[in-house]
């Protein structure tokens, strides 16, 4: 696994502190750049973009040349799992991703146990062609999405504004969802593995859907299926350097980082600071958490929030981002701005 203590982000994931901390932006690769946009149209669809090794690097590189960032994150998507394991799997435009629904225990037993991974090598290839292009300096991203939010597409078919489909099939039918869980924990490790041997330097596991969870839920269906993906890979990569992002997570982040082993925790803009700094960022580095409506206001108001993310974690292990992806509308100029002030 490529790793070099010449890399800013993995020094902090590594246990250092980085005066200028090391930046990047989730979904960087995005329809904000209209260089993006030329190669989605040329590609022809999403999925096609994230199967296309060399038109998926390219969007992956676009963001580094243009900002100078201290990581790129391989672009791709957490349902290429579901794809993998055969299910089917669309992205209808305007209305994001549609699956067949696995919305009962009948439908859970045609899951197939193992993903066909010669159907993901396109993201390997991708990984390989961005890693021999990247300057040294920069890191290089692996991911997956979380077990639990992976699930809930699964579930449902589609997003929902609260995922409720699927925290009814858990409660309803709990065998039936560990099932689901079981099959996404065990393809997750082999996936994120893949990636490293192609090249990726550190790996980030997407929970987004952590926050809609009760306490007990959050730790069965959050918690512990990212803490046994974690332990999967490190039986093999014993250094393997991984961010959790259970977004939403506020008060339970201690347990949850204290519980999974992560290197790092991404929190989103409503995080308290003061409970981040004493429980959290005593114990691992954060990685967050602009506000991604402030980055579409720019001006004075990017400024004061940008300062108040450094006031409030730069004095420790902090990877700048934003506490969530960044939107399509926000103006390139907004983030040239963020990063003037980030960097000084």
């Amino acid at each position: 696994m490529p790793q070099s203590s010449t890399k800013p982000f993995i020094d902090v994931l590594s246990g250092q502190h980085q005066a200028v901390p090391p930046m990047w932006m989730m979904r960087q690769a995005g329809r904000y750049l209209p260089e993006y946009r030329e190669v989605r149209a040329k590609a022809g669809g999403f999925l096609n973009l994230c199967f296309n090794p060399e038109l998926a690097a390219e969007v992956t590189l676009q963001p580094i040349r243009r900002f100078g960032f201290d990581a790129a994150i391989i672009f791709s998507d957490i349902l290429v799992i579901p794809y993998a394991l055969g299910r089917s799997v669309r992205f209808e435009v305007g209305e994001g991703p549609r699956l067949e629904p696995l919305d009962d225990p009948a439908k859970v037993a045609t899951l197939a146990p193992h993903a066909d991974f010669g159907k993901l090598e396109p993201v390997f290839d991708a990984l390989k062609i961005v890693r021999g292009a990247l300057d040294p300096r920069t890191a290089l991203i692996g991911f997956c999405g979380a077990p639990w939010t992976v699930a809930t597409y699964m579930v449902a078919g589609h997003g929902t504004p609260d995922q409720a489909p699927a925290r009814m099939m858990a409660y309803r039918h709990p065998e039936a969802f560990s099932q689901i869980i079981d099959v996404l924990v065990d393809n997750s490790i082999q996936y994120l593995l893949a990636q490293l041997d192609a090249g990726a330097d550190a790996l980030q596991i997407f929970d987004t859907w952590a926050g809609v969870l009760p306490p007990t839920e959050f730790a069965r269906w959050s918690v512990e299926p990212t803490r046994r993906i974690v332990e999967g890979v490190r039986a093999k990569v014993p250094d393997a350097k991984i961010i959790g992002f259970p977004r939403g997570a506020g008060a339970q982040l201690p347990g949850y980082v204290e519980a999974t082993g992560v290197n790092a925790v991404s929190i989103d803009w409503t995080a308290e600071p003061a409970f981040i700094r004493e429980r959290v960022q005593s114990k691992v580095a954060v990685q967050g958490n602009l506000d991604p409506l402030v980055l579409i206001t720019g001006g004075a108001a990017l400024d004061r929030s940008v300062d108040d993310v450094l006031a409030n974690f730069a004095a420790g292990r902090l990877i700048f981002n934003l506490g969530h992806g960044i939107q399509p509308e926000t103006p390139i100029a907004h983030v040239e701005q963020m990063i003037r002030r980030v960097r000084g």
